[in-house]
């Protein structure tokens, strides 16, 4: 870092702010050397610590403070978050907003307070995309109260003294083509997921009886563009074992005994699946058993250590070793990083920078009571036990591999699984930095009557890095010795041989004890519609290109602008597609559930809403063609009528939206307008007065007592009698003119005069007789 002025002048006040309150506790504890205050902030979970400290010889008063990790959320504008407020294709383009939630309000105050009486703010964010992101929500709280700070970044992977202090002495510039990489990829995933969605829930949910949750009326089926694919991955591997049908193959083995051992050979063919065939082989095999020796091959094998940890690998492998889940492996790893143990758990990068001090973090190792011994031998020259660590081709450019930072030969409030991935972790990093296993492999060719047969054997002749890495194993069998063209007898036999959590919590899949999952018909049913559709959203070739979307924009070779216009354009095209051919979606999961008797609900024609309720002041009244138990009546010559974005600034309580109305310009006198902005909460004195003549009919065109007037036209109908098998003494009025097709029953008329209301309620509790369309989430 470069900055004016020298060690003299009045200490410069900083705000430093970590992700979590833990880290900011060790930052200062670190920085401080225990010396420090600590007093409350406004959140009782993010305190404030402060001392004095010196950057680059300046004399600083350190405030070392925290978030909880995204200090923004990003949503809807009001107007389209409730589920049936807007079609749910037009959330692809719906103005969205980035703000602080309630539950995050103290920490903003807490932030604000602060930042008015400091000069710099250092951000201690993880040092990724997702944390670069997160600073940048800090800048913009910080910054919105006090426009003069100076903003530095610290960069570090591990909570140790020797980082934090090195970090805080080379501060750098925070990087926003990273926090634009992350915003890019929140919205692409929040339009794309409530869109999906709310398509599907509102589709599918009342059309079956899905009754896995106990309360199917509260069920969301969600899409998730990373959640789908793992879903698909899921599916796939289920359907290629239902496809899968066994067949009966045979195949020959022979063995040959000697002073030397037993050998096992395999035959050449591998396996014959016609029984007659592999009958006739096995049957010269035991008329003539001699075999012949015809290739001996001798070579060295090694079997090299694993790359550096990343991510990604320390899930498998905990997976692999211990059985535990990627998401307990997680939550662990993370405690132990915040804890100073291990480095930072969320890196892509599995190669070590040259300037990494490798035998140093080796080193720290050397006193530990189980592979302390191993780490002294790494460290003598004499041994040649030392390998730099292979590279794996991946680096993030944010972190190194994960490896261990602190000695520990087990912490007292460590439970097991702490243990063991602290142990996996140091591990791993010894034998990656170590020699490869060698072997001496023998392969051992024969001929029985013109069949061909192998065997071979391994002796492990230096096990180097397995000695500590004992997750891996490299076993083998030792083969007794042959020579080309010996010969023996052989005895032969023939045998016969006959992606995580979201899934499990949403019910898409399930878990057995030996952590298989399978699918649940629902989860099945859902990626079989959308097969049959022909799309591949719950394959992973749409994430992967997202994805590689991000780290361009991270690079700067793409803009965000430019990545979810494009991303946003394609799956909008997809969604409106797949709305299209839901019907293929209904049909999948007719497979698996029965049909429902309530009616289905897909909301494509959106519930607009008004204005609060004005009996209960809680629910909303909403823009419908039904009648309902507390309505207001909208003119019945209304041919078009949307809720606008506008507010009455009389009407209470609010807010009352104003309705943008059309009238047909036939029924209407000629000084009202056809085009009316009007409000429905009681101060619109143009709409009471149309309201008036649509009860008492059109002034220019009365009913007479007894008369129908057309809902089109406005002329009087003909009265007819129906002579239908199913209506017949029913009587019914249509329009004189034969191209209009308004057409009454008489049980219809209580509805004749309006073509529009606005009704409440959304909820039964309140209002029983209304029709239940409840709040959905």
């Amino acid at each position: 870092m470069h900055h004016g002025g020298g060690g003299g002048g009045p200490a410069i006040r900083v705000l430093n702010v970590a992700e979590k309150p833990s880290v900011a506790k060790s930052v200062a504890e670190i920085l401080s050397r225990g010396s420090m205050q600590s007093r409350a902030g406004r959140s009782q979970y993010n305190r404030i610590f402060e001392f004095n400290y010196a950057i680059s010889g300046r004399a600083c008063r350190m405030l070392v403070t925290s978030v909880t990790g995204h200090l923004m959320e990003l949503e809807f504008e009001d107007r389209f978050r409730r589920w049936h407020s807007c079609d749910p294709a037009e959330l692809f383009h719906a103005p969205v907003r980035k703000s602080v939630p309630q539950d995050k309000q103290a920490i903003k105050q807490t932030l604000e307070e602060e930042a008015r009486r400091c000069q710099w703010l250092v951000l201690w964010l993880d040092c990724d995309r997702e944390g670069e992101n997160i600073a940048y929500e800090v800048v913009e709280v910080c910054t919105g109260a006090n426009s003069r700070l100076d903003i530095w970044r610290a960069r570090f992977s591990a909570l140790i003294d020797r980082e934090i202090h090195e970090s805080v002495q080379h501060l750098v510039r925070p990087n926003k083509l990273f926090a634009d990489a992350v915003d890019a990829r929140q919205e692409i995933d929040l339009r794309i997921g409530a869109s999906f969605t709310r398509f599907q829930t509102m589709l599918l949910k009342d059309a079956f009886v899905i009754d896995i949750t106990g309360d199917d009326r509260n069920l969301v089926l969600s899409y998730g563009p990373c959640q789908f694919p793992t879903l698909g991955f899921i599916v796939e591997r289920f359907w290629e074992i239902q496809a899968h049908k066994p067949e009966e193959f045979w195949m020959i083995n022979c063995t040959h005994t000697s002073d030397e051992g037993t050998a096992s050979f395999g035959w050449i063919r591998g396996h014959l699946f016609d029984h007659s065939s592999a009958v006739i082989i096995y049957e010269m095999c035991v008329e003539e058993p001699m075999a012949t020796v015809q290739n001996v091959r001798n070579q060295e094998k090694l079997k090299y250590p694993p790359y550096p940890l990343s991510t990604v690998e320390l899930q498998k492998r905990a997976s692999r070793y211990f059985r535990m889940s990627s998401e307990r492996t997680m939550k662990v790893a993370e405690e132990l990083y915040q804890a100073g143990f291990i480095s930072y758990p969320r890196t892509e990068t599995d190669n070590f920078s040259p300037n990494t001090d490798l035998h140093a973090i080796v080193r720290e190792q050397v006193s530990h009571s189980v592979w302390g011994a191993y780490a002294q031998r790494l460290l003598n020259p004499e041994t040649r036990l030392w390998k730099n660590p292979g590279n794996g081709g991946h680096d993030d450019k944010a972190h190194p591999p994960i490896h261990p930072t602190k000695f520990s030969e087990g912490e007292n409030n460590w439970s097991p699984d702490h243990r063991k991935l602290y142990e996996l972790v140091v591990r791993h990093f010894l034998a990656c930095c170590s020699q490869p296993a060698v072997g001496a492999e023998t392969t051992v060719e024969i001929d029985i009557a013109g069949e061909q047969f192998n065997a071979s054997g391994r002796v492990v002749l230096a096990k180097n890095y397995l000695d500590v890495y004992h997750f891996d194993s490299w076993g083998g069998t030792l083969l007794p010795t042959y020579n080309i063209g010996q010969q023996a007898g052989i005895g032969t036999d023939a045998t016969m041989h006959d992606h995580i959590k979201k899934l499990l919590d949403r019910y898409y899949a399930t878990k057995d004890e030996n952590t298989r999952f399978s699918p649940t018909n629902l989860g099945e049913a859902l990626v079989m519609g959308y097969d049959e559709m022909g799309y591949e959203l719950w394959k992973p070739y749409l994430r992967s290109m997202m994805e590689a979307d991000m780290k361009s924009v991270s690079i700067g070779t793409k803009s965000k602008s430019e990545v979810l216009q494009s991303c946003l354009q394609q799956m909008k095209a997809c969604f409106l597609d797949a709305r299209v051919n839901k019907v293929k979606l209904l049909d999948a999961m007719g497979t698996f559930f029965a049909r429902s008797n309530r009616p289905i609900n897909e909301a494509q024609n959106p519930v607009e809403v008004v204005r609060p309720c004005g009996a209960c002041n809680e629910s909303e009244m909403v823009l419908k063609q039904r009648p309902c138990r507390n309505v207001v009546w909208l003119p019945g010559f209304l041919s078009e009528a949307t809720v606008t974005n506008q507010v009455c600034p009389i009407c209470a309580p609010g807010p009352v939206y104003k309705i943008q109305f059309k009238f047909r310009r036939r029924d209407i006198p000629p000084n009202f307008d056809v085009d009316h902005l009007g409000c429905v909460g009681g101060c619109d004195d143009i709409l009471k007065e149309l309201m008036e003549i649509s009860r008492f009919g059109r002034r220019s065109q009365a009913a007479t007592p007894g008369q129908v007037l057309c809902g089109s036209c406005g002329e009087p109908c003909i009265s007819l009698i129906a002579n239908t098998e199913a209506n017949r003494g029913r009587r019914f009025y249509k329009c004189h003119n034969v191209d209009c097709g308004f057409f009454k029953r008489t049980g219809q008329l209580y509805a004749e005069r309006r073509q529009a209301g606005v009704c409440i309620c959304r909820t039964e509790r309140r209002h029983p007789s209304a029709r239940a369309e409840g709040p959905r989430p």
